[in-house]
């Protein structure tokens, strides 16, 4: 995190979010999701006259675009991220010529580097006159359907003369309708990885001054007891242990209690920018040695690629913000802090292409495997690692969703597994054999810009990240952050969804997972999702394989280690429930199930009625009628379900002196078998098993007095 934000007072108003289903706004009286200008034809954005002598229907927008062709061939030029457009059919605006009419318009979609098809618009290929015309176009027809990287829209002026003035409104992406059944296939027995402890991590930060609260504990308790980083973001490269004193904030022994007291594992950064390794040195003994913290991860800098960080690198021949200089310094800082700690891992920023900040050209790489010269941070920093006998413990990637759009961020998520199998090849392309020990690491996520941080959209986001990255071999993924401090949006996206307001009636963001001391009327959704992800999955549990046919459901699970199922499922619609029909392979449910969620009633009711029950976390109990089964989801939703696999004991049979009988279960579950001489009372546990199969079979001595058997899932 690059900055420190105010706090500002906060007003919760209560002024719902504005949903049009899925439909992804393009400019609706403004630039909307992303959307910029890169048009090369004159034009306003702000012209909210209708043109005079205007008839028949308009555009629902207040504002619309006016366009000026002063030559030939000019084009309204609208750019965005590459993105998918599976999920949307057809490309609409409105259109009006004036009081001229008559132009010649046509529109063009690039798909990566390539112009797709020009469809004129109009009536017979001529713009109306005086009326507006709302058009509609397959986005077939502009060779732009499912494709992965719709990057740019073109409206042109589709002749060599200048024509007359005319006007563009309320341009989007139409949505395919929700389709009726999502099927949903789970693997029980298709093992991805197993879940690692440090997935549902936070950033902790110095400026906050409530880290060593009660609260503060009570709200890790909450979470799961979630890995911290310490002493947040870029004030790590100005950072100094040997003077902490500032008078406000929190110190690292406010830190340490707070970690010890929640039984949390750290990732510390130690100051790359402005200090020594003589320092961080300092900083592994304080915290392991003298308060035996036994904190593991140690990151040297915090995206020390970057110029908003604190670097004093100036010496020659030292340079600021340069890959070769890092990887110099970095061999000091790794010598020195493993001496002082071998127990611990050392690691370093990369981020995951080889070209990426090549602030400098004086120390090419070149791939050992692909032959490429690449002056990226990356790759310098890898080649140079290795020229000096160097591997890192781990690589740090920090990954924020851009801000374009809530759909976009909540289809964003998807990209962890190219991220992973990206920075794998070059860490090994670069390292080779000694990179087999490197992990990869993230300490920085979140989805950034506008009011998405805090809105349910931003929720979904911490659970849908942790659903995808759990599918990688990421390491550990710590969110940005526990409390950050809320600021204005001035110039927020109408097109998103969100209410959270100042008391001057701006929206807010805000990086943290709640405000100030964090009572229940200051906790934001992703606080909430957060304290989900406790009931879906914990570290040790089996990642299991899911597939679905609907990109806007995400869909996950895992096998627990005592054998239970949880399922968590992700609905990224703004406006449609999702039935989901599941098909359970290699597992048979109990018929009760447990159904946590979070979602749109949820939030509604922190706005309404803030500090509730009704705001927090629900839980139900779900019928399940055996491996197949439906639910349903509603919009803007995470849920988790819970399923114990059944189990059975069979008939008992006497022989001699004893009494066989079979437990029939699931394997690799954990059953406690239970025994007692009346069915009302005074249940006691007889044995606990894991089954290496599915058939248990058990021996009793058949001894008075008589008993009844019983099985229940160990917890």
């Amino acid at each position: 995190m690059k900055t420190i934000i105010a706090l500002l007072a906060l007003l919760w108003t209560v002024v719902g979010p504005a949903r049009a289903g899925d439909d992804q706004l393009i400019y609706s009286s403004q630039l909307n999701n992303g959307w910029q200008d890169w048009g090369w034809v004159p034009h306003s954005f702000t012209n909210s006259v209708t043109p005079p002598g205007t008839t028949g229907p308009t555009p629902p927008g207040t504002n619309m675009i006016c366009v000026t062709p002063s030559s030939g061939w000019q084009a309204l030029y609208l750019e965005h991220d590459p993105f998918d457009t599976t999920i949307y059919t057809n490309l609409t605006l409105w259109i009006n010529g004036g009081p001229a009419g008559g132009q010649s318009v046509g529109v063009n979609a690039l798909v990566g580097p390539n112009s797709g098809n020009r469809v004129s618009v109009g009536l017979n290929g001529r713009l109306p006159t005086n009326s507006w015309l709302q058009v509609n176009i397959p986005l077939s027809s502009l060779g732009a359907a499912g494709t992965t990287n719709l990057v740019a829209l073109q409206i042109w002026s589709t002749t060599g003369n200048v024509q007359s003035n005319f006007y563009v409104a309320d341009i989007s992406l139409a949505a395919a309708a929700a389709p009726p059944v999502v099927h949903v296939g789970l693997s029980a027995g298709q093992t991805v990885r197993t879940v690692p402890a440090n997935l549902n991590g936070l950033n902790q930060v110095a400026w906050d001054g409530n880290v060593d609260t009660p609260t503060s504990v009570s709200l890790m308790n909450d979470l799961g007891n979630p890995c911290l980083r310490w002493p947040g973001g870029s004030w790590g490269d100005g950072y100094h242990w040997t003077n902490e004193y500032r008078g406000w904030g929190s110190y690292s022994s406010n830190f340490i209690h707070l970690a010890t007291n929640t039984h949390a594992q750290a990732f510390i950064i130690v100051n790359y920018g402005s200090s020594t390794p003589q320092e961080a040195v300092y900083g592994v003994r304080m915290f392991n040695a003298t308060n035996h913290c036994a904190f593991k991860y140690w990151e040297v800098g915090n995206e020390c690629f970057g110029s908003w960080e604190t670097d004093y690198n100036t010496n020659a021949p030292w340079r600021p913000y340069d890959a070769w200089t890092y990887a110099m310094r970095f061999t000091n800082y790794y010598a020195q802090m493993k001496a002082a700690d071998p127990t611990i891992l050392v690691g370093c920023p990369v981020l995951p292409d080889e070209t990426s900040y090549a602030n400098y050209t004086n120390h090419p790489a070149i791939n050992p495997v692909t032959g490429t010269t690449n002056y990226g941070w990356t790759a310098v920093l890898l080649a140079t690692l290795h020229s000096l006998g160097v591997t890192p413990d781990f690589v740090v990637e920090h990954k924020y969703a851009p801000g374009d759009g809530d759909t976009y961020n909540l289809l964003y998520t998807r990209t962890w597994s190219s991220d992973a199998l990206t920075l794998r090849k070059i860490v090994t392309d670069y390292l080779g054999p000694a990179s087999t020990n490197i992990t990869l690491e993230c300490t920085e996520n979140g989805p950034q810009s506008d009011r998405q941080w805090i809105s349910l959209v931003g929720g979904l986001y911490y659970a849908d990240t942790y659903g995808q990255i759990m599918q990688t071999e990421f390491k550990s993924k710590l969110w940005w952050d526990t409390r950050n401090g809320p600021s204005d949006v001035t110039n927020s996206d109408p097109a998103l969804y969100g209410w959270r307001k100042d008391v001057n009636g701006y929206y807010l963001t805000d990086g943290g997972v709640v405000y100030n001391l964090g009572a229940p009327t200051n906790r934001y959704p992703s606080y909430y999702t957060g304290k989900l992800l406790t009931r879906f999955a914990a570290g040790g549990d089996s990642v299991v394989t899911v597939t679905n046919d609907y990109e806007l459901l995400g869909t996950y699970a895992v096998k627990r280690t005592n054998g239970a199922l949880a399922l968590l499922v992700i609905n990224k619609s703004s406006a449609s429930n999702l039935t989901a029909r599941i098909n359970l392979d290699g597992f048979t449910p109990a018929t009760n199930a447990l159904l946590y969620s979070y979602g749109i009633s949820q939030d509604t009711a922190a706005q309404t009625v803030p500090g509730t029950a009704a705001a927090d976390v629900q839980t139900n109990s779900l019928f399940v009628a055996g491996p197949v089964f439906t639910n349903t989801f509603g919009p803007y939703s995470a849920s988790v379900i819970v399923l114990s696999p059944v189990p059975v004991l069979t008939q008992p049979q006497r022989i001699s002196t004893n009494v066989l009988f079979q437990l029939q279960g699931q394997a690799g579950s954990s059953y406690v078998l239970q025994s007692c001489t009346s069915l009302l009372s005074g249940w006691t546990s007889y044995a606990t098993s894991t089954l290496s199969g599915t058939v248990l079979t058990l021996t009793n001595p058949a001894t008075a007095p008589r008993k009844f058997w019983r099985v229940r899932l160990a917890p």
